[in-house]
């Protein structure tokens, strides 16, 4: 007996009839390898083409990056753990993710002291008035509405620890600058533009001469850096002045206070620099200080994970990573306001696009990443079941710039899935994109490191600097203005395909390490990092 089959051709857009005798069984089985074979794979090749064509236009033509952008720095705000605003960040998020159709909830993995900030107002007294412009320090104690008004002295220069024993009484009622005063407030490469060879030199060596001066003032003291601020507030200081340069044009970083009972405050360069000239030339500056603030108790902290269910491989997860906790210098849009947005809105156009994935995806927006991972952390500690069926973690934290470079973090295999999964991305994007594989493992610096150091397969998705670390990194300049939507676009597509093609992947990633390479520095192998434990009480019985 002789049947024609229809065979469609491999752009599916040929038909046309072939004889083949099916008479036998051999044939039959014959016949259905030859079809799999021409009609099948090209098939999957181009729902997989539309299902990424899909993405691109859905992120394109109905972005949600601005109004998230709009949501969670201007309306939400900065994210300090602790504070009622990372509580409302998390609420926020769990009910956009519920407008989208995707289950999302707040796990509790911990609690941290709670603070509140309230209003900072700076104001010199004499021998002018004047505005200055500064802030408080994160979880510092307030003065009240009522305000201090105390003359400023700077932190003086003598022999030894006795000499500043012996001089601490000074201090009371005053406040006390300890930060050297800076010799310019001009970037590097502003005089490296405009200054003579030789001047710019000459800068470079009289601030080297001060760094290294200033070293030697405070260690003369016999205290260091954090022990400095709690001898000036047992000796009756009236608050502690500090000015954090971040070697930018107006952008200071804003860390966290170790006082308990008066103010830390930090003035910009220009108004830190004027009041320790005035100090230095016997002109006894004074300030009026309000600083606001209020001591909340223990509060729980939390990670958001929403989760869009797997169909055919549910125990096996890809895990959308970004930490959702910010200092509060600013309203964090950089660190991390910009990678939160695009997991949220990978999930969202996944949701949208490809809603019945194989594997589950899972996007983990973490907790208290900037003291310690700590969210992460506890994540992998109280999940080892998703830690062990991880296909693979996409993590973007630093920054705004679009991503220009994936390592396969110490992975023997990283090459083949991670570059099978890249083939998928429009060449506009991967482009961008050096890779290394196998890599080495990154250290301790976001929230992948967590799963690396369990042995999961995570990768750092890095991102194009945009002057990351002078301007925006963990200073006061990290506001909406500085976020580049073209670039997170890119990223919020790159996440989504990748997640994609990881989902849809007929393998199971290997987890077998390669042998790390010697660290030139210091002529040792390169380690992976450590399973560390989650501080779950940081800040109510330490000084975290």
């Amino acid at each position: 007996m002789t049947t024609y089959v229809i065979v469609l051709s491999q752009n599916n857009m040929m038909v046309y009839f072939t004889p083949i005798m099916l008479n036998q069984p051999v044939m039959k089985r014959r016949l259905i390898i030859f079809l799999l074979a021409i009609v099948t794979v090209p098939v999957l090749a181009q729902d997989q083409d539309q299902v990424v064509e899909a993405i691109v236009k859905e992120a394109t033509q109905q972005s949600q990056l601005e109004r998230l952008a709009h949501e969670l720095m201007d309306v939400v705000g900065p994210r300090l753990v602790g504070t009622p605003e990372m509580k409302n960040a998390h609420d926020w998020a769990v009910n956009q993710y519920k407008e989208w159709g995707i289950d999302a909830e707040n796990q509790q993995w911990g609690e941290w002291r709670g603070w509140e900030r309230g209003i900072t107002h700076i104001d010199l007294i004499s021998p002018r008035v004047r505005t200055l412009n500064g802030m408080m320090l994160a979880w510092s104690p307030g003065t009240g509405k009522k305000g201090v008004t105390a003359e400023v002295i700077a932190l003086p220069d003598v022999t030894d620890s006795a000499a500043f024993a012996s001089w601490l009484p000074n201090v009371k009622d005053k406040f006390v600058m300890i930060s050297m005063p800076q010799p310019t407030g001009r970037p590097d490469e502003n005089w490296e533009e405009f200054a003579t060879e030789e001047s710019f030199e000459k800068m470079k060596e009289e601030r080297d001469a001060m760094n290294s001066a200033w070293r030697e003032r405070t260690a003369k003291t016999g205290y260091g850096r954090r022990s400095l601020p709690v001898a000036l507030e047992e000796a009756g200081a009236a608050g502690i002045i500090m000015s954090y340069w971040s070697r930018g044009f107006g952008a200071n970083k804003i860390f966290g206070a170790s006082t308990k009972e008066i103010p830390t405050i930090d003035l910009s360069l220009e108004d830190y620099g004027m009041l320790w000239r005035m100090a230095e030339y016997g002109d006894k500056p004074e300030i009026r200080v309000v600083a606001e603030s209020k001591d909340l108790g223990p509060q729980p902290t939390f990670n958001t994970i929403a989760t869009i269910p797997g169909t055919e491989k549910p125990d096996e997860y890809i895990i959308l990573s970004a930490h959702f906790d910010s200092w509060d210098g600013a309203t964090g849009a950089t660190d991390n306001g910009t990678g939160t947005m695009v997991m949220m809105e990978a999930m969202r156009i996944l949701k949208e696009v490809y809603p019945n994935p194989k594997r589950t995806i899972i996007a983990g927006h973490w907790g208290s990443e900037e003291q310690g991972l700590n969210g992460s952390r506890a994540y992998v500690e109280d999940h080892p079941e998703i830690v062990a069926n991880l296909q693979a973690l996409f993590n973007q934290d630093n920054g705004t710039g679009r991503v220009v470079n994936i390592s396969g973090q110490g992975f023997l295999h990283s090459y083949d899935y991670i570059g099978r999964w890249l083939d998928a991305v429009p060449r506009d994007i991967s482009r961008h994109i050096e890779t290394s594989f196998p890599g080495r493992p990154g250290g301790g610096g976001s929230d992948y490191a967590s799963f690396v150091a369990a042995g999961a397969p995570a990768f750092s998705l890095s991102s194009l600097s945009w002057s990351y670390w002078n301007y925006t990194w963990h200073t006061n300049l990290d506001t909406y203005d500085k976020i580049v939507f073209d670039d997170v676009r890119n990223n919020a597509i790159l996440t989504a395909i990748l997640t994609y093609m990881a989902s849809e992947d007929p393998e199971h990633t290997s987890r077998e390490k390669s042998v790390l390479p010697v660290n030139p520095r210091t002529g040792e192998k390169y380690s992976w990092p450590e399973t560390r434990s989650p501080n779950r009480r940081g800040g109510l019985d330490s000084e975290d």
